[in-house]
């Protein structure tokens, strides 16, 4: 089994110190600043309750549009997988998801829909193509020789779902979450961003770039790092966890 690549420290701290020298030959905060006025900025950001209420806002609208696709997608795979037809009817709608610009998606949901529930919209956009066709591969890349099996020896449809076919399709479910997570995480924020949703990170983003307040600016892009690359890791975790559960003898 290969070992997970990881990010090394030195590297991070080697990046940091040409971010903090840079700042120092600028000598201008409103176009580069320093990674130290970033963490002073984000610990008094931190001390405030419009802090958390702005995260805890962006981070149930984000994740749930991508529990939504998830959801959706995985069902929609199977279904298509399952009814050829199915696969036909979604084809255009996915290929649409796929290539139609966020902003043009933005765009309409703002004049469909506002903007209060307008990044779960765009993150379930983003995300259900991803998932859809993940898992479609999954299902069609199981083991013809273990289906024939399953069927010889009378296996039922639960423990042939749960000792066949979801081992073999869980790889590229989780493939699919890792990109999705990202992708949802930098649509559903520019989507806040445009639509200023109340309580959400995008309108302290928009706050930021019209008071030209670097610092918080770049204070927030750092929250969002943090939180894009927290739940990637927390998921990961639960699905590791559901995956060993489900497959225990």
């Amino acid at each position: 089994m290969k070992k997970k690549k990881t990010i090394a420290l030195w590297a991070v701290l080697f990046w940091l110190l040409v971010w903090q020298l840079g700042s120092m030959a600028l000598h201008r905060d409103i176009l580069l600043v320093s990674p130290v006025r970033v963490a002073q900025t984000l610990l008094e950001l931190a001390g405030t309750r419009r802090f958390w209420a702005s995260i805890g806002g962006s981070l149930v609208r984000i994740v749930g549009g991508f529990m939504l696709a998830a959801v959706c997608g995985t069902l929609a795979a199977a279904l298509a997988a399952r009814f050829r037809r199915i696969e036909e009817l979604l084809a255009p709608l996915v290929l649409a998801m796929k290539t139609i610009p966020v902003a043009s998606f933005i765009i309409l949901a703002l004049i469909w829909m506002g903007s209060k529930n307008l990044a779960v919209l765009i993150a379930f956009l983003m995300v259900f193509p991803i998932l859809y066709t993940n898992v479609l591969s999954g299902i069609r890349a199981t083991d013809v020789e273990l289906l024939e099996m399953a069927r010889v020896f009378c296996v039922t449809p639960v423990r042939r779902i749960r000792f066949i076919d979801l081992p073999q399709v869980m790889p590229y479910f989780r493939t699919g979450c890792t990109v999705g997570l990202g992708l949802c995480w930098k649509a559903g924020v520019a989507a806040e961003v445009i639509g200023m949703p109340v309580n959400s990170i995008g309108e302290r983003l928009q706050q930021a770039k019209v008071y030209l307040d670097t610092p918080e600016l770049f204070a927030w892009t750092v929250v969002i790092v943090c939180l894009s690359v927290g739940v990637e890791k927390l998921f990961g975790f639960l699905l590791m966890r559901l995956e060993r559960r489900l497959t225990r003898l």
